[in-house]
């Protein structure tokens, strides 16, 4: 994929000025028969740890390919974005959602069955694929987290105890327009607070659910306003707002 910064590939292996690197399978095949790419030309490399660097096409032929590394054009920075938890949708659905969060910049995202999730089995390896390639396209520096699926029951168990949440506001996207409207609450979002946005299944929330939710100290219910909008369609316009009012949207001037 190409994006403002040219080609983008993200690798494992550690990045530094004047390594030889074995290009993955993918790539070979990529740049070889998708873009037409050969020896010496340039493509720019991340790893989510290192930064971005330049780096040129030593080898590239149908036995396989190399880079070596040669310069940073970007130094790594924290792309400390929200948390969107979802239950589960259609699967073409659930790779779009996938897909922009990433490109809205989501730090992680996290599958969550609910008593009304009725979707097909997760492939999570296929998820962690097209956040991949957002990354790449979009100029990122870092692949979200594709999180393990889990019970909402588990997550919102666990919620306190878990160390790498830090101070980690979850908010609740309420269909039934029993929360605060969304502009207001990310408004009044604290500048030092992470935040995770939780989205339902197609059916809605569970009353029980909902109630559970409601009476937790760290969830705050959103109200979506008057229409009724498909999961991805409010997951990805809360994300949108959140990242314009409170996240890095914002802190960047909009």
């Amino acid at each position: 994929m190409t994006s403002r910064a040219g080609i983008r590939l993200f690798v494992q292996a550690p990045l530094n000025a004047g390594v030889s690197l074995i290009m993955e399978d993918q790539h070979v095949h990529y740049l070889r028969n998708v873009l037409r790419q050969s020896e010496g030309d340039r493509v720019e490399l991340f790893n989510g740890r290192d930064g971005q660097w330049r780096a040129r096409i030593a080898v590239l032929d149908r036995r396989g390919g190399s880079f070596v590394i040669e310069s940073q054009t970007i130094a790594q920075a924290p792309e400390e974005g929200p948390w969107l938890l979802i239950a589960p949708v259609k699967r073409a659905r659930l790779e779009m959602i996938v897909e922009k969060a990433t490109e809205l910049g989501v730090q992680r995202i996290c599958p969550v069955t609910t008593l009304r999730t009725n979707s097909e089995r997760l492939n999570r390896e296929r998820l962690v694929s097209i956040a991949t390639e957002a990354a790449e396209q979009c100029a990122r520096l870092t692949v979200p987290d594709i999180a393990v699926a889990t019970s909402l029951k588990s997550m919102l168990m666990d919620w306190p105890d878990q160390k790498e949440l830090g101070d980690r506001r979850l908010y609740l996207l309420d269909e039934t327009g029993g929360g605060t409207p969304m502009a207001a609450a990310f408004s009044a979002h604290p500048a030092n607070q992470n935040a995770a946005l939780l989205v339902g299944p197609e059916g809605g929330f569970d009353q029980s659910e909902l109630d559970a939710m409601r009476n937790l100290p760290f969830v705050s219910a959103l109200d979506l306003g008057k229409r009724i909008l498909r999961a991805e369609t409010a997951a990805l316009a809360a994300l949108a707002c959140y990242q314009a009012i409170a996240g890095d949207g914002a802190k960047n001037g909009g």
